[in-house]
C-alpha cells in the first residue's frame, strides 16, 4: 500500500471538485443563454451542488465500510466525467422552456450537475476517512493538508477560465478542463489498494458507530460546523459583488473581487499545506484563533465605505482570509480525533452540515444585502465567527481541566479482547 499516491489521489479529486465550483460560475452566463434558461432555472441546476454532495457524503458515511474507499473513490471520478459529458452533449432547446425537465437537454444540464455535485460528496466521503486511517497519529494535520488543494482546485480553474474566456474559448472546453485531475486521479485510483477504515480495522460495530453521534460533545462540534462552514464559504459567494459595491476602486468589471478571492485561497493554499503542523499540535487553540481573525476580518469588511482604501480592504480581507482556512479542515481533525470510533460516519455527518449550512445562509445573507446592504451581510456572519470564538474557548477550558487536549486512541473503550482482535485485524489488511 503507497501511502504517499493514496494522497495524492486525494488531493488530485478535492482539487477537481473545486475546479467545478470555479468553473461552474464562469461558464453560467453562457450556459443560460446556450439553453435559453432563466437566472432562475440556472440556480436550480447549480442547487444540486448543495443537496447532491449531502445526500452523498451521507451514504458514503454508512456505505463506505462495506463498498470500500477505493470503490467509491474510482466512483467519484466516473461521475465527475459523466456529469461533464451530459453538460456537454445535451442538445439545446430552440427557445426557452417552462421547466427544466421539459426538454431532455435541460434535463441532461440538470442531470449533468447533478452527478457533479454527487461526486464531490463522494470524494469527501472517501478523502476524509482515508487520511484518518492512513496517517492515525496526525490525523488533523494530513486532513489540513490535503484540504490545501480545495483553494487550489479554485485558483487553478478560476484563472484558466478566465484566460480562456480572454481568448474566446468556448465554454465546453472551459468544462473539459475539470476532466484532466478526474481521469489522473481515477487512474490512480484504480492501481493502488487502500485500506479499510480505521474503524473496520479495530472491529467496531455498526451500532457503537452510530452511539458515538449522540455523544454530548459531537452534538456540541456539529452544531459549530454549521457556524464554521457559513463564515468560511458564505462570503466568498458574495465576494466579488460586495468588494465592488464597498470599495469604488473594486469594481466588479474590473475582476478585483475576483482577485480578492484568489488572494485570499492562495493564502489558505499555503497556510494549509506549510501550517497543518500547528493545527495538529494544538486543534482548539487553533480554532479559537481562526474564529477569531474571521471575525475581525469580516467586521471590519463590513464596515469599508466609499472612503476606504484598497490597501484597508486588503488587510481586512487577509485577516479573513487567514482565519477562514483551518476551520473546515481543522473541524473534521477534531471529530476524527475524539470519536475515532464514529468511523467515516461521524465525518460524512460534519461534512454534510456544513455545506448544508452554505445552502442555508447564502440567501439569508442576500436578503440581508437587499434589507440593509453588503456590509451589514458580512457583519452578521462575523457574528457567528464570535459565538464560534467564545464556544473553543469554553471547550480548550474544558480540555485544560482533563490536562490538555490529546487524540483518543480507538482501543479507548472497547473491551479487552476486542481491542486484541483489532490489533489483530489491523495488521496488513487491505480492501481492493
Amino acid at each position: 500500500m503507497n501511502k504517499h499516491k493514496l494522497f495524492v489521489a486525494s488531493c488530485l479529486s478535492i482539487g477537481t471538485a473545486s475546479m467545478v465550483f470555479a468553473i461552474r460560475g464562469d461558464v453560467a452566463g453562457p450556459l443560460s443563454q446556450a439553453f435559453h434558461i432563466t437566472n432562475e432555472q440556472m440556480g436550480i441546476v447549480f442547487s444540486p451542488a448543495f443537496w447532491a454532495f449531502t445526500m452523498a457524503i451521507f451514504i458514503s458515511g454508512n456505505l463506505v465500510d462495506v463498498v470500500g474507499m477505493r470503490r467509491l473513490h474510482i466512483l467519484s471520478a466516473l461521475g465527475f466525467i459523466a456529469g461533464v459529458a451530459l453538460i456537454i452533449l445535451a442538445p439545446h432547446p430552440d427557445g426557452p422552456v417552462a421547466s427544466l425537465f421539459d426538454h431532455i437537454g435541460t434535463t441532461l444540464l440538470y442531470a449533468g450537475f447533478f452527478l457533479l455535485g454527487l461526486s464531490h460528496g463522494l470524494v469527501e466521503g472517501v478523502i476524509n476517512p482515508l487520511m484518518a486511517s492512513l496517517y492515525t497519529d496526525e490525523k488533523t494535520r494530513r486532513i489540513t493538508a490535503v484540504h490545501a488543494w480545495w483553494p487550489a482546485g479554485l485558483i487553478i480553474g478560476g484563472l484558466l477560465a478566465i484566460v480562456m474566456s480572454n481568448l474566446g474559448i468556448a465554454w465546453q472546453l472551459k468544462l473539459c478542463l475539470i476532466l484532466v485531475p478526474a481521469v489522473i486521479y481515477l487512474a490512480m485510483a484504480s492501481s493502488l489498494r487502500y485500506p479499510k477504515t480505521e474503524r473496520a480495522m479495530s472491529n467496531v460495530s455498526t451500532g457503537e458507530m452510530w452511539k458515538q453521534a449522540v455523544r454530548p460533545m459531537f452534538l456540541v462540534l456539529f452544531a459549530c460546523m454549521w457556524m464554521t462552514a457559513a463564515t468560511e464559504m458564505g462570503p466568498d459567494q458574495w465576494f466579488p459583488r460586495v468588494m465592488g459595491e464597498l470599495v469604488p476602486q473594486l469594481s466588479p468589471e474590473a475582476g478585483s473581487g475576483v482577485a480578492f478571492l484568489v488572494y485570499t485561497g492562495g493564502l489558505m493554499f499555503v497556510l494549509r499545506i506549510w501550517g497543518s503542523a500547528v493545527t495538529h499540535k494544538s486543534p482548539v487553540l487553533t480554532m479559537i484563533v481562526s474564529s477569531l481573525l474571521s471575525a475581525v476580518g469580516l467586521y471590519w469588511l463590513g464596515a469599508l465605505d466609499k472612503s476606504s482604501s484598497a490597501i484597508v480592504a486588503l488587510t481586512a480581507a487577509t485577516l479573513f482570509g487567514v482565519g477562514k482556512t483551518f476551520l473546515w479542515p481543522t473541524m473534521l481533525g477534531i471529530t476524527a480525533e475524539q470519536f475515532p470510533r464514529g468511523g467515516a460516519l461521524l465525518l460524512s455527518l460534519m461534512g454534510g452540515a456544513g455545506m448544508l449550512s452554505v445552502a442555508v445562509v447564502l440567501p439569508i445573507m442576500g436578503a440581508r444585502m437587499d434589507r440593509f446592504g453588503p456590509g451589514a451581510a458580512l457583519q452578521m456572519v462575523a457574528g457567528l465567527g464570535a459565538i464560534l470564538t467564545v464556544i473553543f474557548s469554553i471547550l480548550w477550558l474544558y480540555f485544560r481541566s482533563k490536562g490538555g487536549y490529546r487524540a483518543v486512541p480507538i482501543s479507548e473503550g472497547a473491551a479487552p479482547e476486542r481491542a486484541a482482535r483489532g490489533f489483530e485485524t489491523a495488521r496488513g489488511v487491505v480492501s481492493h
